[in-house]
């Protein structure tokens, strides 16, 4: 398993690039911006873009989103917030987009395949309704849920700060210790350091 990371404006976010070398299938967690790297990367490794997995969907982590026969993956409870996007985008001197197309809803529990590999979806709310992280083997990929000894901020529309705090309690830190936390701002950390040293909990 190849993972990639690239931070994107407009305001450093992390998007990762997963390539199962034994399919060449790959899945973009996030897209916040059109980069050209994230091309580059798939046509290195003759890897074909299976999914665009949206942790949730605010604009900076949707805004480079285009057109491609990618499967485009997201809760359903984010609707309402991807659909108001280019509400935000003029304010960092981005275009307006053209709302994506979502081609798969997914629930807690659901499960995707990557070749071999499996993604499991854990519904994580508070930092918006359809906020979501996806397990695949010993690494989260949890968006804006959790960062390294923080949490996603909650004060905007859809955020609830006890959700969050429940959604991390119940779903994450339930998980082994040493599972890494792939965040969607900053750097990495573990279940185990967040448990002991997250100020938040």
């Amino acid at each position: 398993m190849i993972i990639k990371t690239f931070v994107e404006p407009p305001i450093d976010n992390n998007n990762y690039l997963i390539i199962d070398e034994s399919s060449k299938e790959a899945a973009l967690v996030d897209c916040s911006s059109v980069d050209p790297k994230i091309e580059h990367e798939l046509l290195e490794n003759n890897a074909t873009l299976k999914y665009i997995l949206l942790t949730h969907g605010h604009f900076d982590h949707v805004a480079g989103i285009r057109k491609t026969n990618a499967n485009i993956v997201m809760h359903n409870n984010d609707t309402k917030i991807l659909n108001q996007v280019n509400q935000y985008l003029p304010m960092f001197g981005i275009p307006n987009i053209q709302i994506p197309k979502i081609d798969l809803y997914i629930n807690d529990g659901d499960v995707l395949k990557l070749g071999s590999a499996e993604i499991k979806v854990i519904h994580t709310p508070g930092h918006t309704p359809g906020g979501v992280c996806y397990l695949i083997n010993n690494i989260l990929f949890s968006g804006d849920t959790i960062f390294r000894e923080s949490v996603g901020r909650c004060d905007l529309e859809g955020g609830n700060f006890n959700q969050i705090v429940e959604s991390i309690q119940s779903k994450i830190f339930t998980l082994p210790e040493g599972i890494v936390i792939y965040p969607g701002h900053g750097s990495s950390s573990t279940v185990g350091w967040e448990k002991e040293h997250n100020q938040f909990m």
